[in-house]
């Protein structure tokens, strides 16, 4: 899944693809490197961003949708929080909703998900982006987040939405510390038991730094790593900035049996 930020403000390349041309332009190359999903995005989610109106998160990326809908041959996803946007992107040629609050955040969310017959990413995340990481704590941070996707996702299918069309994201960043996000990373093949594709979006994020001890070092590399680690634990969406390198790493790692040896693991 390639990350297509249409904002100023997101935490790796906020503004960068603000302007609706290089919004289109960088998602037709992540295309061309490889990317099965395109994640269009109108709102920073990152820790403390500052929330905008769904007016302004439309103008940001139902062009850029429309434009995708009709050049790109890859689904195309938005990540929203807001009914209204998810109505307006589907409408303009998005199939997938992926909402960070897992359908929750808006009352008519689920509405409009089963109106549409969409693709659903459901997020762990306790709280907003505000107030996330004022003090995550947790006694055992994959049981809780493992206990809630399960019971969000059977709240959605309760409401109606085709369980097969669901996948489940644990939320790397959101609402944990360091310690949680590595631990999450290690154990993403426990969520496996939810029988529903997983969603990581680990990609550059701040716990990269830290391992690395440098905060301003690049983190591609790193993020190819943990994105080695996630295929070999049979992680289905893969959420990146960088998608040449990555597509390349998981292409060799195949070549070289790494997913099949993981295959007959599970088996």
């Amino acid at each position: 899944m390639g990350i297509v930020n249409v904002t100023p403000d997101s935490f790796s390349d906020g503004g960068d693809f603000l302007d609706h041309a290089a919004a289109i332009d960088h998602a037709l190359t992540l295309e061309a490197e490889g990317a099965d999903v395109l994640d269009v995005g109108g709102e920073s989610t990152r820790p403390y961003s500052r929330a905008v109106d769904a007016a302004v998160e439309l103008r940001r990326v139902v062009p850029v949708i429309a434009a995708l809908a009709e050049r790109a041959t890859v689904p195309i996803s938005i990540d929203t929080t807001k009914a209204d946007v998810a109505y307006e992107a589907l409408a303009a040629g998005a199939e997938i909703i992926n909402d960070v609050t897992a359908l929750s955040g808006d009352p008519r969310m689920v509405e409009i998900a089963l109106a549409s017959g969409s693709g659903i990413c459901a997020m762990h995340m306790p709280g907003t982006p505000q107030t996330m990481q004022d003090d995550p704590h947790y006694a055992d941070v994959v049981r809780e987040i493992f206990d809630y996707l399960r019971a969000r996702r059977e709240t959605l299918v309760a409401l109606g939405i085709d369980a097969g069309r669901i996948a489940l994201d644990p939320g790397i960043g959101f609402g944990k510390t360091h310690q949680h996000n590595l631990t999450l990373l290690a154990n993403c093949h426990r969520f496996h038991e939810l029988a529903s594709p997983l969603l990581v979006g680990h990609s550059r994020k701040g716990f990269i730094g830290k391992v690395l001890g440098d905060k301003a070092a690049d983190r591609t590399a790193a993020t190819v790593g943990v994105a080695l680690s996630l295929a070999a634990q049979g992680v289905q969406i893969i959420r990146v900035h960088d998608v040449k390198p990555v597509r390349e790493a998981l292409l060799l790692f195949e070549a070289t049996g790494g997913l099949d040896g993981r295959a007959r693991e599970l088996e």
